[in-house]
């Protein structure tokens, strides 16, 4: 397969199964419906075979409105690598996202690259699985209704400085949100939904670590001896108490941002765990 032999075009839900054959390649966990998640969010290209018949790179951008997107779902076929197709990809994904400030995870492997695309490392993400153990659902906590959703935009376009309302509002269509509300007002949210082996938790908006913990206790109650992901920041100050309630750090991620924007150190909430290493 040559450099040559290869087509980037826009990526359609027709190129799904190809997109998972790939990921299962490389050991991510998505499923089908994960994928279907990501394209409906976002938009993105598939890099094609000579015969536009196999799926062998894929790339996507999602956009938090005018000002913000993330690129993911960064793929190239085993047998592809080594011949540019890579930056191929991101170029053609950075130049879909025109003037948006750009953000994403990266492995090791991948941050090479993105630095010589004008990304900086920002910091890293630790991402905690296993099977949860018991614990007691908080008080203050309880699933959101219908009105505390304008609520929960607010907090989370305070927390992460984009408006996602299109990604919370199908969080909260194919899983669950939930807020701490101690009654006069929410203070913080979270979301669960299925996700690769079992359950993602996250975003966790909350304005302090014991917040972020009675969020997560929430969910981690009701998905006791389920499996369970929680993506953090390595500084949250959550990585030792997730590991305490059965969810052990298996890897980590680097954080990188085109270009640098600094975010004020008085911000009232943090995002204290990911809708995903995709999302933010």
């Amino acid at each position: 397969m040559t450099q040559s032999s290869i087509s980037l075009t826009t990526f359609h839900p027709e190129h799904l199964e190809g997109a998972l054959r790939l990921s299962r390649q490389a050991k991510w966990p998505h499923r089908l419906d994960d994928w279907q998640l990501a394209l409906h969010l976002s938009t993105g290209f598939v890099a094609l075979d000579a015969n536009a018949a196999t799926v062998v790179g894929t790339v996507l951008m999602t956009p938090y409105k005018r000002d913000v997107a993330t690129i993911n779902m960064v793929i190239v076929d085993e047998a592809a690598r080594g011949r540019g197709l890579g930056r191929q990809l991101m170029e053609a994904v950075i130049a879909l996202a025109g003037s948006r400030a750009l953000r994403l995870v990266a492995t090791r492997e991948g941050a090479p690259l993105y630095r010589k695309l004008g990304f900086w490392e920002t910091g890293a993400i630790v991402q905690h699985q296993g099977q949860a153990l018991r614990v007691v659902s908080p008080a203050q906590v309880r699933l959101a209704e219908a009105l505390d959703i304008l609520g929960i935009l607010e907090l989370d376009r305070s927390a992460y400085g984009a408006d996602r309302r299109d990604l919370l509002r199908a969080l909260a269509k194919i899983g669950q949100l939930a807020v701490l509300d101690r009654g006069q007002g929410i203070t913080g949210f979270a979301a669960s939904r299925a996700f690769g082996r079992g359950e993602v938790i996250g975003p966790v908006v909350a304005a302090n670590v014991d917040d972020a913990k009675a969020l997560l206790n929430f969910f981690m109650a009701r998905s006791e001896g389920r499996f369970v992901r929680v993506d953090t920041a390595e500084g949250s100050q959550l990585s030792t108490w997730l590991a305490d309630q059965g969810l052990v750090r298996v890897d980590e991620g680097i954080v990188m941002q085109r270009p640098i924007i600094a975010q004020s150190s008085r911000a009232p909430l943090t995002t204290f765990a990911l809708a995903s290493q995709a999302f933010g």
